[in-house]
């Protein structure tokens, strides 16, 4: 066991406190909840049932439903009376004979470039207008002359050659880099921007979906510093726009419960920016609860000495 760090009583002043019998339950309704959310996903996998929209929750979002549901209150909050036994790591947990806290004095330097890479991410992003007018065309542009396609147990809404009318009628806005880089060779040019990694700072935008998305991903790389409370608000914003995000696409869902959302026909675009707008309002809280967050950590390791400029994220 870690020992008792000599500004013990420094931390206590300046954190919250939950007594023992409160943060276990906070633990255990977190954990019930989650299960509620991700046990179904499990269940099908075991079945190797495929469902394109939950997969990607927990594929390309490197983060186990058993990891999602691990309760941690976040840094500047100590519990009574916690000990590694109740499954907090004690690499990034400091002891006493009190309790436990998440420690920022244990926070990984080789995090710290990716905390604060993050951080201006958000700032940047949450400071623009959110655009609507994209219509979800990037998942039509994955697509678009394309030989094989990712989901081929789901077939396409329309063939090939509409397909390629479709993405040629409509203008391509996409503003996010990691959207943009499963465009096909030919769809690429189509967009009415150059995207790159480096130029994400320039370029995220708060009503995309797959931006609103990935505040899921910033929580848990940072998990257990951000509260999973939080995370948890930031994984049901992201089933909600892949949710959209693949009823809008090409690939025809019904067979699973996804019924179509038309964006080949102008009832279907409005719907999709109704839809593409409610995600932003339930996403802008979250944004604005983990900048929070961010900046605190990140105040707290400047005045430790560790100020590192802002470059592409490590985590």
């Amino acid at each position: 066991m870690l020992q008792q760090p000599s500004d013990y009583n420094e931390v206590l002043q300046t954190c919250s406190q939950l007594g023992f019998t409160d943060w276990m339950e906070l633990a255990r309704l977190h954990s019930g909840e989650v299960s509620k959310l991700t046990d179904g996903y499990v269940n099908d996998k075991s079945h190797q049932i495929q469902n394109p929209v939950m997969d990607f929750m927990f594929t390309y979002y490197q983060f186990r439903p058993a990891k999602l549901k691990k309760w941690t209150p976040g840094a500047f909050t100590f519990l009574e009376s916690a000990k590694a036994e109740h499954g907090f790591d004690p690499r990034y947990f400091t002891f006493t004979t009190e309790g436990a806290i998440a420690d920022m004095k244990l926070f990984p330097a080789k995090k710290i470039r990716g905390l604060r890479w993050i951080t201006a991410l958000l700032e940047f992003s949450a400071a623009r207008q959110p655009n609507f007018g994209c219509c979800g065309l990037h998942e039509w542009a994955m697509v678009y002359g394309a030989d094989e396609v990712r989901h081929e147990k789901f077939p396409l809404r329309l063939s090939s050659s509409e397909i390629k009318d479709l993405v040629d009628s409509k203008p391509v806005t996409c503003t996010h880099f990691d959207a943009f880089r499963f465009f096909t060779p030919a769809a690429q040019p189509k967009n009415a921007h150059k995207l790159s990694r480096e130029s994400m700072h320039d370029m995220e935008q708060p009503g995309c979906l797959h931006t609103n998305m990935d505040l899921y991903k910033w929580c848990y790389k940072l998990t257990p510093w951000v509260p999973s409370s939080l995370t948890l608000q930031a994984f049901k914003v992201a089933c909600k726009a892949r949710e959209l995000d693949m009823q809008a696409g090409p690939y025809d869902l019904s067979s699973i419960g996804f019924e179509p959302v038309c964006i080949e026909t102008d009832e279907g675009r409005r719907i999709y920016k109704k839809r593409q707008a409610a995600i932003y309002d339930d996403a802008r809280p979250v944004r604005q609860a983990l900048l929070y967050h961010l900046r605190q950590m990140e105040q707290v390791l400047t005045s430790s000495g560790n100020e590192i400029p802002v470059t592409e994220t490590t985590l």
